[in-house]
């Protein structure tokens, strides 16, 4: 079973809009799928991949519920696994993951860039301490975003900061725990209970560095991701055949990993 761990599609009447004002503030010319569910599972089918993680981000407030009330949507699409989403500024928020709970969702990103917070802001920890109290996975957007100014948001350093408030529910540190980071990643994050995503490493990360983490913090802890449409699934799944894993190693890093921390 091979699961990506980090992709993103949107509503249909939005998705056009959302793909367009992205590819422009990123810079990235060739989105890989149109933005919509349809689109996303056309390119999964198409790359061998059986299940696509959603991720969803609420950037607003106001957009909390309605980006929610579109995950749980998702729940009923075959070969797909929604997050959602809370931002830290709706009153609701903590109401909000007992809701997403309520629903069958498995696990909430948090974009600290897109939300506008420090990853070890206080004011983040009670949200932090209920995911912790529901069981649900968090996945970080962490390192640099190539749509945003700095400063970064989220450093592998201070992201080890608060994996303790999680109370041992999943973490995931998403672009192996920092785009342009991988020094950093091996200082503060290797070895510790937080999963690494290959999201968005194609052309990013060596693999020989890559394979010298995975040494040091476990191919267990390592999930496979393309963040479609900005990679293709495909050009992610022949990075990690470069990286000189064991057979069993790569298909648990392809999804056996993922498998088991989703439940599947």
């Amino acid at each position: 079973m091979i699961i990506d761990f980090h992709t993103h599609c949107f509503p249909d009447k939005i998705a056009e809009k959302a793909i367009e004002q992205l590819r422009l503030r990123s810079g990235i010319t060739r989105p890989f799928h149109r933005g919509t569910v349809n689109s996303l599972l056309e390119l999964q089918k198409g790359d061998g991949v059986d299940y696509s993680v959603v991720l969803n981000i609420a950037t607003n407030p106001h957009q909390q519920t309605s980006v929610n009330n579109f995950a749980i949507s998702l729940k009923e699409v075959d070969g797909i696994i929604p997050f959602g989403s809370v931002h830290p500024d709706s009153a609701d928020a903590l109401s909000e993951l007992e809701r997403l709970k309520a629903n069958g969702i498995k696990g909430v990103k948090l974009h600290p860039d897109y939300q506008g917070f420090f990853v070890d802001e206080k004011r983040m920890l009670p949200i932090y301490e209920k995911i912790g109290e529901l069981g649900l996975i968090t996945l970080f957007h962490c390192g640099y975003d190539i749509g945003y100014p700095e400063p970064v948001h989220c450093t592998a350093e201070a992201l080890a900061k608060v994996l303790p408030v999680f109370g041992g529910s999943p973490v995931v540190a998403a672009h192996f725990g920092g785009i342009w980071s991988l020094p950093e990643t091996r200082k503060h994050l290797a070895g510790k209970n937080v999963y690494l995503d290959t999201a968005y490493c194609y052309g990013t990360i060596t693999p020989r560095y890559a394979k010298e983490i995975i040494d040091m913090h476990g191919a267990d802890k390592i999930l496979f991701g393309s963040d479609a449409p900005w990679n293709a699934p495909s050009q992610d799944m022949e990075l990690i055949k470069c990286f000189g894993l064991t057979a069993e190693e790569e298909k648990a890093v392809l999804g056996g990993n993922a498998q088991r921390l989703l439940g599947l």
